[in-house]
């Protein structure tokens, strides 16, 4: 506190996004270095199968409803229906 106030650092968006970055570098050091003294056999094939999974192509996993949307969305865009993109900040403006 500072004569009563107290004061707050504000964060650029930059800033805040460059101390995300960091801190995911250094989460993702910390695994590399128990890795590479890892011994469990069991423990590397569940870790091979979980990256097998998430590298999978996330196109399968999708329900057909949203696939046909997003189908219909690229057909759109295909043949020059689109709406421009002021339009549709405003009328999602309240969420954005």
């Amino acid at each position: 506190m500072h004569n009563g106030f107290i004061i707050i650092k504000c964060l650029t968006l930059i800033e805040v996004i460059k101390c995300m970055n960091v801190d995911i570098l250094n989460k993702k050091l910390e695994l590399i270095q128990w890795l590479s003294t890892l011994e469990d056999q069991s423990i590397i094939e569940k870790l091979l199968k979980l990256q097998k999974e998430e590298t999978e192509d996330w196109w399968i996993s999708l329900p057909n409803e949203e696939k046909e949307s997003i189908d219909r969305g690229i057909a759109q865009a295909d043949n020059n229906e689109l709406e421009p993109h002021l339009k549709a900040r405003n009328l999602y403006e309240k969420w954005l």
